[in-house]
């Protein structure tokens, strides 16, 4: 299953039919940033206009409907807290906290990570109503954040089966060149199942390709969530730097998109 391109309120979003919730995964477009950061840039810290960014926030707000957002500082490891609304900020205010997992039960608050190439990825559970939002980059996806994701929204009283998930564009295995660490990571944490998602090493003896979409994918089916219940796009960040922020793609030079997620 691929995700889907949805116009909200003038807002195009990249979204997975089977979630019955507000959610979306954010593009370049639809924003009111200017220069290298056109046009829906929502980094707090890349050197964008902090009133376009504010802007840019506003837009999404309105086009899921959702008044409170939840952020993290993201650090590229394997936790996941759990948030209510007493964690709601707004954007450029101060956070207390790092995580690269975000889990709530609580209707109307959205959860929100970033990415510009790592994979981002929504779950829910429509019977007991909990949501999460995961930012998994490669350590992060070799720390099995995904599996703790699930473990989190287990906690609230959710069963795997009945949780539905949406991995988002993100750098693809045609364009994520690594060197061994990644697949020796990869293999770790998977045995000899991870070899499916490795291509290589090429020529020079120490470059590899990696799907980390498809990582993700066999460790959250190990969690217990059932593969027809999993959407995953077929983008690639970096092969779309036009229509996603890359990192490899521009050097650094970006903006950021994010993936969000709210209970209604």
């Amino acid at each position: 299953m691929d995700l889907i391109e949805t116009n909200l309120n003038g807002l195009p979003l990249m979204t997975a039919p089977h979630i019955p919730f507000p959610h979306g995964f954010t593009t370049r477009f639809g924003g009111v940033s200017g220069g290298i950061y056109a046009s829906l840039d929502l980094g707090e810290n890349r050197g964008d206009e902090p009133e376009a960014v504010r802007e840019n926030y506003r837009r999404l707000k309105a086009a899921l409907g959702i008044e409170r957002l939840c952020f993290t500082r993201q650090i590229h490891e394997a936790t996941v807290r759990y948030v209510t609304g007493r964690d709601a900020r707004e954007p450029f205010d101060p956070l207390p906290y790092a995580c690269d997992g975000l889990v709530t039960d609580e209707p109307g608050l959205g959860l929100i990570v970033f990415t510009a190439d790592c994979v981002p990825l929504l779950l829910c559970d429509p019977e007991r109503r909990v949501a999460a939002a995961v930012h998994a980059g490669w350590r992060g996806t070799v720390a099995d954040i995904a599996g703790r994701a699930v473990e989190a929204m287990e906690k609230l009283g959710c069963d795997p089966g009945d949780i539905r998930a949406a991995i988002g564009p993100c750098i693809s295995r045609c364009c994520f060149e690594t060197g061994p660490e990644v697949p020796e990571a990869v293999t770790a944490v998977l045995g000899q199942e991870g070899r499916a998602y490795i291509d290589g090493p090429g020529g020079d003896g120490d470059k590899y390709f990696v799907d980390l979409k498809g990582v993700n994918r066999a460790l959250l089916t190990r969690r217990g969530v059932c593969p027809e219940h999993i959407a995953v796009s077929g983008e690639c960040t970096m092969c779309r730097p036009d229509k996603y922020w890359s990192h490899r793609a521009t050097n650094g030079r970006r903006g950021v998109q994010a993936a969000v997620i709210a209970l209604s």
